[in-house]
């Protein structure tokens, strides 16, 4: 009877630690079915739901660095005038002056890090806000776009470049129309790598005296999960393929969930957000892991403008424009606190998807801009104020 009750306690346990994450999924199924209703269940057509994926990597991208800076308790206003930026030198580097595409990538990149350098030194070195920083930036970056492209739209691209953002996974030997064996295989090695690495986390925690869910619990969100990821895969594979752009983000979140969970620089960063006299105290340089994490940040911006020129095949001088509040709320919807020293990377991509899902929907219900807008800022406030009334329970 007591082992059945320390069982069940650890279920309840584990849902209230990932209450936040688990809410969003939902929420994003409700979403999701909703517009499903309303437009005439054109939005869960493959079509769509392809679309709605390439849609998200650009901020998905963004919400994944985002969601360390706010963990750390700061905060970038400027992701999408750098993103911007960054997509705009390499449209005029290639469409200009005719650089292959991997000498523009590596040119986004090295503006990517140096603007990430600048802010880091800013706010780390010289203690001044991060907002202040990134706000001054934000209005420098608009500035620079203007003078780069002299205003104009900048295109077309190149085959290369306009691959990053466009082009799917060409299929190896099936000629069935409509089926995409390569990403089929993907989908596969996925999902087994999921469930190997979810079981041996489960033995980790038990050699090491952790407390683990029930048996069946632990089948059944396995089972769960994997059913989700063929799910996610199956749009694809019956549509296209899985695009050039999903097989980035879906490598930078793995990176990236890795180092802030597994990785002692990952957990400095909670350590920061949390208590910065207690982290300094316990010896962590938080001038050093500050630094870098805003270089690390600025690269990452440079690669979402990347795939943000070349999913639109050219540089325009409003690109990447609001993107900064897509992240942030992004970051904040999926479970990030920002209040600092909290937060996960994969809940800042489901935040992602329902930002994206909810342009994706009001567009094909031809919902007016202006109710988009406020229904976008209601849902960002929202989510605030229940990281807030949770803090305060």
């Amino acid at each position: 009877m007591k082992e059945e009750i320390s069982l069940y306690k650890t279920a309840v346990d584990s849902f209230k630690n990932n209450f936040r994450q688990y809410t969003m999924i939902i929420a994003l199924v409700v979403i999701w079915l909703i517009f499903t209703v309303t437009t005439g269940k054109v939005f869960l057509t493959p079509r769509n739901l392809s679309n709605l994926f390439l849609q998200t990597v650009p901020v998905g991208i963004l919400a994944v660095s985002m969601t360390l800076i706010i963990v750390t308790g700061h905060i970038d206003l400027s992701v999408g005038a750098l993103a911007g930026f960054c997509g705009a030198v390499a449209a005029v580097l290639q469409v200009k002056y005719q650089f292959s595409t991997f000498s523009v990538i590596l040119a986004a990149l090295a503006v990517g890090f140096v603007i990430g350098l600048w802010h880091g030194f800013w706010v780390a070195r010289q203690k001044v806000p991060a907002f202040i920083v990134t706000l001054s930036s934000m209005l420098a970056l608009r500035g620079a776009i203007l003078g780069v492209t002299d205003g104009m739209t900048i295109g077309p691209m190149s085959d290369s470049f306009k691959a990053i953002g466009q082009k799917y996974l060409p299929s190896m030997f099936s000629a069935v129309p409509n089926f995409n064996d390569s990403s089929l295989l993907v989908a596969v090695i996925c999902i087994a790598l999921y469930l190997v690495f979810d079981w041996n986390s489960r033995k980790a925690r038990i050699k090491f005296g952790f407390d683990v869910l029930p048996m069946n619990a632990q089948v059944l969100r396995m089972v769960l999960i994997g059913l989700a990821m063929a799910a996610f895969f199956s749009v694809m594979i019956f549509y296209q393929g899985i695009a050039y752009c999903v097989l980035l983000l879906m490598a930078i979140t793995v990176v990236f969930s890795f180092i802030a969970e597994n990785t002692v620089y990952g957990r400095r960063l909670y350590a920061i957000g949390g208590n910065a006299d207690a982290a300094r105290l316990s010896g962590i340089n938080i001038e050093k892991s500050v630094m870098w994490l805003f270089v690390i940040h600025g690269c990452l911006t440079a690669v979402a403008g990347i795939v943000l020129t070349a999913r639109l095949n050219a540089a325009t001088t409003s690109a990447g424009t609001n993107m900064e509040l897509d992240a942030i709320a992004a970051s904040v919807i999926g479970g990030t606190s920002l209040l600092g020293g909290e937060g996960t990377i994969i809940g800042s991509i489901i935040g992602a998807l329902i930002m994206a899902s909810l342009d994706n929907g009001m567009s094909l219900m031809n919902m007016n801009i202006t109710y988009q807008y406020i229904i976008k800022g209601m849902i960002l406030l929202f989510a605030v104020w229940l990281d807030i009334y949770n803090r305060r329970k």
